[in-house]
């Protein structure tokens, strides 16, 4: 059997830009046209992600567990403590799910192909500081050009309901191809 080698789509923007939104978005559609899809986000804002403390799992790690994994009823839950993995090394982690599409929020500086978000024209600089951008979402309409002088890619506004149609369909075609090509 062959391994089949999930997309990998990035969706990058500053903090409270919509990203955590529109991959939810994006996931829902896709799940819809039966495509299987996993998240890896960067906790950029400094710190530790949150657990929940009074649970067994955080117990555990807090008793000095390196790893804690739950599982019931279909649902897998794993926190793991002590555990700094390359993005590439999560990447290969959540391949074990065997999904279509695996989204990155975050990791800007990364490379694979991804989908960028600009609130307004203090992020205009992630155009030239972020690589292989596909799409662009602005939330300031009078961006749009600014962005098109810079860019020969797909840039909607927030509010246009085409452009999760358009970027769920491209990583469609993307994902069946990429099955089609290991058949």
């Amino acid at each position: 059997m062959a391994m089949v080698k999930p997309v990998i789509f990035q969706i990058v923007g500053y903090q409270n830009s919509g990203k955590t939104t529109i991959i939810m978005k994006l996931i829902e559609i896709l799940k819809k046209n039966d495509l299987k899809s996993v998240t890896i986000k960067h906790h950029g804002h400094g710190g530790r992600p949150d657990i929940l403390s009074q649970k067994d799992s955080a117990k555990h790690i807090n008793a000095g567990a390196v790893a804690s994994l739950i599982e019931g009823g279909g649902r897998l839950c794993l926190q793991a403590d002590e555990t700094a993995l390359t993005l590439e090394e999560q990447i290969r982690f959540v391949d074990f799910f065997r999904p279509d599409i695996i989204f990155i929020e975050g990791h800007k500086m990364k490379s694979y192909p991804k989908l960028l978000i600009l609130r307004d024209r203090n992020d205009l600089p992630l155009i030239s500081d972020v690589s292989n951008i596909k799409t662009v979402i602005v939330w300031d309409k009078e961006l749009i050009n600014a962005v098109r002088e810079k860019l020969e890619v797909p840039v909607f506004h927030i509010t246009e309901e085409i452009a999760m149609t358009a970027i769920s369909k491209e990583l469609k075609k993307l994902a069946h191809h990429i099955v089609e090509k290991n058949l």
